[in-house]
């Protein structure tokens, strides 16, 4: 497994405004689509491409494209729905399944409740978006459920994490071609599963309920 943190200033930036208790849902909103958007560009470095050749103005020349079969996007429901523009943005070629998964409060595990994703994604790269990488619990069972309908690698967005749950997805997904892109490391969980100092629920805070 690889993990790439996306040291830019921009991006702590962001997450300073995101992390504040005092910041409403709507620049919430609209800072989690802006902060998804430059870490596409690092979690979209190794998007398979194949050549072309095209005519410029002045001659001809050979560029490259996004290979077939099309990356696909899979937003975690329902906090993972907040950075899909930003993703779709970035990689609009790609096309979008969607997993949702709910954490147990009391037992902290997952649960798939809801899917709508190709039932073939033999050789197929996958990008999954979940903002919070917490536990680990539904990130490795979202990461499983993909490779189990045959993708080859899977790439996991997220704009926290916490030391527990990275450590927790790479032993579950040893030998896994799986990389993590994240805003940045935090310190710990707390007893409640949340990350600290995090931003808080996700989800909460980007559609307004509590």
């Amino acid at each position: 497994m690889r993990v790439h943190v996306a040291d830019h200033p921009l991006i702590t930036h962001k997450l300073t405004v995101l992390r504040d208790v005092n910041t409403p849902s709507p620049i919430f909103r609209s800072l989690v689509e802006e902060l998804m958007t430059l870490l596409a560009y690092e979690g979209t470095r190794g998007v398979r491409v194949e050549p072309v050749d095209i005519v410029t103005p002045v001659a001809p020349t050979t560029g490259v494209r996004i290979a077939e079969p099309k990356p696909l996007i899979v937003p975690i429901l329902r906090a993972g729905l907040g950075m899909l523009d930003g993703m779709v943005k970035v990689l609009p070629s790609a096309e979008v399944g969607f997993l949702g998964m709910a954490r147990n409060e009391e037992t902290l595990q997952p649960a798939t409740y809801a899917e709508r994703l190709p039932d073939d994604l033999s050789d197929r790269q996958c990008f999954v978006l979940d903002p919070m990488l917490a536990t680990g619990g539904s990130l490795t069972a979202a990461i499983e459920y993909l490779f189990d309908r045959g993708a080859v690698d899977v790439t996991a967005i997220c704009i926290l994490a916490a030391p527990e749950g990275l450590q927790a997805v790479e032993q579950a997904l040893q030998g896994r071609e799986v990389t993590i892109v994240l805003g940045a490391v935090d310190e710990r969980l707390n007893e409640l599963g949340y990350i600290v100092p995090g931003l808080g629920d996700a989800g909460d805070r980007l559609y307004g309920t509590v």
